[in-house]
């Protein structure tokens, strides 16, 4: 047994939350909740935090990464005083959903400890939030946009900030805000304590660690990119038109079931919450378009089971923890590998099974590839069935009489071909007269071809043979034509007729 293998033995069977170094009132908060025992990345992170080192955890999602962070802060900031406008800690989030989970996770583990805290995120008034900061808050989540715009405006000082996490590092990556996070860093004490949490571990992220975090403990509780062990993914092969029908039939299906359905575009969610409503489920959704209050609304309506089925699109499969969801559809494909672990990681939560479903099309297969390859495992497909299992029906329609004679023809040599022929480079106007001349032998008299029509630039060039000129004295050239150069040679020849200019008449 491995060391790694030996410190999760001893986490599952013998580590409490007591041993974790907690005060008696986040315990206390905590078995009011319902948790005992803590999980791998827990047991693992919590010590490091308490004794305020730098820490990178990569872990699956659903493993309780966010207790991991809130409970150690709970006790560390229990101790000092906020002043206006200065947060003594600051917590970034990627979306507000995610942003509001957290918030809910403190006010659940800290109602025993006397902090304040604040939530900074788009679609919310500006005004109250800077109310909330003017009184000064221990505990700061925010997502970048927002707290950017505030600190520019002058609203808030981050020179007192003693800690900083950066919760779902990878997603921070895919949405574009790690140029924000390098500004917000900047912007903090050097001080500072610095957590990292992510699902995956690319390699923006390492290098964002390597620069702002100084001498942190690596946590990898699972390899970087896999899935919950307790989800059963499989795919579905349908195709583009037969999604819906076949998406409504598996949810009639199943009888007592909480499903999330996600889909890549804002309008196909729309139009999917539409057909589904039609045929009769309780369905929501949820999308970017949507303004904060509504998005929180239907979230609300699905955790309290008044709707079982929720469509969303991306935005929600991070931070969404939804207890009870036995069901993740993915109607589309996500385009990034990474999305699809974390959209399946809102089932199987909290140890519970679940099921993962995707329906895979002919123009799925790329985006399928690259997915089994970041996790390392082929996606089992519904009935066992496998990538190119079967012939295609041009393969069958070949009998094997037909097979033989077509091999042996691909088998004979094919004969070559005649060479090409050298292209002959292209000949002026006179090469061409003179290769017409002398093809004719010399005793033989060339044609007559008086009565045939001759182009005027044809006589021109015969007239402009050298033979065809007469030598005469120099003319000179005030008497002949006007001429503003030098004297060519050819004015020592006379010009026939037929190309001679008209002088001009003293």
């Amino acid at each position: 047994m491995s060391d790694k293998d030996y410190r999760l033995f001893l986490v599952r069977y013998f580590m409490s939350f007591a041993d974790l170094g907690l005060s008696k009132e986040l315990l206390q908060a905590v078995a009011e909740l319902g948790y005992e025992e803590p999980t791998p990345v827990q047991a693992t992170a919590i010590p490091s935090v308490l004794m305020m080192r730098d820490l990178i955890a990569v872990a699956q999602t659903g493993t309780g990464k966010t207790a991991s962070f809130v409970l150690p802060m709970i006790d560390i900031l229990a101790h000092g005083r906020c002043r206006a406008r200065m947060p003594r800690s600051l917590i970034l989030e990627p979306t507000r959903e995610l942003a509001a989970q957290v918030a809910e996770n403190f006010e659940k583990y800290g109602k025993y400890h006397k902090l304040s805290m604040s939530l900074l995120i788009g679609g919310v008034p500006m005004a109250e939030q800077q109310a909330a900061l003017e009184k000064g808050v221990d505990v700061l989540i925010a997502t970048p946009g927002r707290l950017l715009d505030l600190f520019e405006r002058g609203k808030i000082l981050l020179s007192s900030c003693e800690m900083l996490v950066i919760d779902e590092a990878d997603r921070m990556l895919d949405m574009g805000f790690i140029p924000d996070i390098e500004t917000i860093c900047t912007k903090l004490p050097t001080s500072r304590q610095t957590l990292l949490f992510s699902a995956t571990m690319p390699p923006a992220i390492k290098k964002l660690a390597d620069r702002f975090l100084s001498n942190p403990k690596q946590i990898e509780i699972s390899r970087p990119a896999t899935a919950n062990t307790l989800i059963d993914q499989r795919l579905i092969e349908v195709s583009p038109r037969s999604k819906k029908k076949k998406l409504c039939d598996m949810l009639r299906a199943e009888k007592d079931h909480t499903a999330i359905i996600f889909c890549n575009r804002k309008t196909t969610v729309r139009q999917l919450a539409t057909t589904l409503e039609q045929q009769g489920f309780s369905v929501g959704q949820i999308h970017g378009d949507m303004s904060q209050p509504e998005r929180g609304s239907e979230l609300e309506r699905f955790k309290n089971g008044q709707i079982s089925v929720l469509v969303a699109s991306d935005i929600a499969a991070r931070g969404l923890d939804v207890k009870g969801i036995s069901h993740v559809f993915n109607f589309d494909v996500p385009t990034h590998p990474d999305d699809y672990i974390h959209r399946i990681g809102r089932t199987g939560r909290g140890g519970a099974s679940g099921e993962a479903l995707t329906f895979v099309t002919p123009a799925d297969e790329e985006a399928i590839a690259a997915i089994e390859k970041l996790m390392g495992v082929e996606i089992p497909r519904l009935g066992n069935r496998k990538k190119n299992a079967h012939p295609s029906k041009s393969e069958e329609a070949v009998s094997p009489k037909q097979a033989k004679p077509a091999q042996e023809k691909s088998a004979a040599p094919s004969p070559r071909k005649a060479p090409r022929k050298a292209e002959t480079p292209k000949k002026s106007p006179e090469d061409r007269l003179d290769s017409v001349e002398s093809d004719f032998p010399k005793n033989q008299a060339p044609r007559n071809t008086a009565s045939r029509p001759v182009s005027k630039a044809r006589t021109q060039e015969r007239a402009l043979r050298p033979e065809n000129l007469r030598r005469v004295k120099p003319v000179a050239l005030e008497t002949a034509i006007d001429w503003n150069g030098p004297i060519p040679p050819f004015l020592n020849y006379s010009v026939p007729k037929t190309t001679a200019r008209n002088a001009k008449k003293d």
